[in-house]
């Protein structure tokens, strides 16, 4: 039996077809998978960094028990059960996660309402902060936390050319985000940054926020705390400066004395009234192993005498801080 060319041909059209079909239906089915995937692993992602929160949010409460609770229980041995001053960090193992606290005294940053106008330009220098705007920023805090003048300063006179327009304060700094509006402040200079190592490591560089504070210390500062960049503004040489952070953490204000090349005087161990409780969390995974996807929240913590209840009173919340560990 004979097949004519003109029924050969439809059928080979049809066959061409039936392939581009298939081929069609094979990208599409391709591309839901594809979204389906993407979808499912956001959502994951979204659910890990929602327990994660809660556990960070979980390990903040327990520190703050485990610091009420410092002074009062000890180990068999003697040691601290819970806290004891000069503990840096605190770490949680609960069923879903583990988490990490650090406790940062606010007497390990500068008060901005004290630092000197020198400490502060030793400290733009130490974070690579460029002379003119450095000299810009310093001049406006001290603009900032003086009294009212009879007129308009410079300063004034910008920020109202600004939309919203506002005046510089002329009264000392009530929260150190106020440190944002001040002229030739950027993000990333009062947060701080990641900074590429020469081995692919991305290492933390502080901002203003993690050297300076409106609860501050203007004598003695937290050794297992300070950062490098404060105590260079201080005075201190780099490389001591170094030894400092390398020997953490102090539990004997000997280890500290101990150090040569430059007086401590600025440096030793103590509590604060004051302090800055940072956790970041990661839950755990069916495989044993923990999700990538982490969270920080951080309080800035005031603690009372212990004839309060609570003995503390949180006076900031952050549900998004950064993590700089």
């Amino acid at each position: 039996m004979r097949i004519s060319r003109h029924s050969a041909s439809r059928r080979g059209s049809a066959l061409l077809a039936v392939l581009w079909l298939a081929a069609a239906l094979s990208a599409i089915a391709f591309s839901v998978a594809v979204s389906v995937r993407s979808e499912t692993e956001r959502t994951s992602t979204d659910v890990d960094g929602m327990r994660s929160y809660y556990l960070a949010t979980g390990a903040i409460e327990r520190a703050l028990l485990w610091l009420y609770w410092g002074p009062k229980y000890r180990n068999p041995d003697g040691s601290p059960r819970y806290y004891t001053a000069g503990m840096p960090v605190m770490r949680f193992g609960f069923p879903s996660g583990a988490a990490d606290v650090e406790i940062i005294p606010e007497t390990s940053k500068l008060n901005i309402n004290k630092v000197s106008p020198e400490q502060l330009m030793r400290l733009m220098a130490v974070l690579a902060v460029p002379a003119d705007r450095a000299q810009m920023i310093v001049t406006g805090i001290l603009d900032w936390r003086a009294p009212s003048p009879a007129g308009f300063t410079d300063f004034d006179q910008y920020y109202l050319s600004l939309s919203p327009t506002f005046r510089s304060r002329h009264a000392s700094f009530q929260e150190i985000e106020e440190l944002l509006l001040i002229r030739g402040m950027t993000p990333e200079l009062f947060y701080g940054r990641y900074d590429k190592a020469p081995d692919g490591r991305l290492l933390p560089r502080p901002g203003l926020r993690d050297c300076l504070s409106v609860y501050g210390g203007s004598s003695v500062f937290d050794a297992n705390t300070v950062q490098p960049a404060v105590m260079q503004a201080l005075g201190l040489p780099p490389e001591v400066a170094a030894q400092v952070v390398a020997m953490r953490p102090f539990l004997n204000p000997q280890q500290i004395t101990d150090i040569p090349g430059a007086t401590m005087a600025h440096i030793g161990i103590g509590s604060s009234a004051v302090c800055t409780l940072r956790a970041t969390a990661a839950v755990r995974l069916p495989n044993g192993g923990y999700s990538d996807a982490r969270r920080t929240v951080s309080a800035v913590v005031a603690f009372l005498k212990n004839q309060t209840n609570p003995p503390y009173h949180v006076l900031r919340w952050y549900d998004n801080a950064v993590a700089v560990r």
